[in-house]
């Protein structure tokens, strides 16, 4: 997924304070941000392989691994590739931090500053 180096695409979780900040310091970089919230976040396998190829991550670094839904559900299970994909496609909830592309690069963004590394 490649985006153009004069804007910034950002998934983040719009109830977290913290990506809320990470959106605000993007908006300081550039000035066209398409910004979307997780449950908006890309919804083919496809888009997320490309997305995990940026950013050089395993899927299951992306996830909160204290998340209820985690513990329940995913802790201690082994998956292939394909499902895994399927856990982010299917629960992007559980991501923790806000993803963030511009150009071909792309960051997964702990904190908020994360985002300069975009610059």
């Amino acid at each position: 997924m490649i985006t153009s180096e004069r804007e910034i695409l950002m998934y983040y979780n719009e109830g977290s304070r913290s990506d809320r900040m990470t959106l605000a310091y993007a908006r300081s970089i550039v000035i066209h941000i398409k910004s979307y919230t997780f449950d908006k976040a890309p919804s083919t396998t496809t888009s997320w392989q490309q997305i995990l190829k940026a950013l050089a991550i395993h899927p299951k670094d992306l996830l909160d691994k204290a998340h209820p839904y985690y513990q329940k559900n995913i802790r201690g299970r082994d998956f292939d590739d394909e499902d895994w994909l399927n856990v982010l496609k299917y629960n992007p909830e559980l991501i923790k931090a806000p993803i963030a592309l511009r150009g071909d690069r792309a960051i997964f963004c702990l904190t908020p500053t994360d985002i300069y590394r975009l610059v």
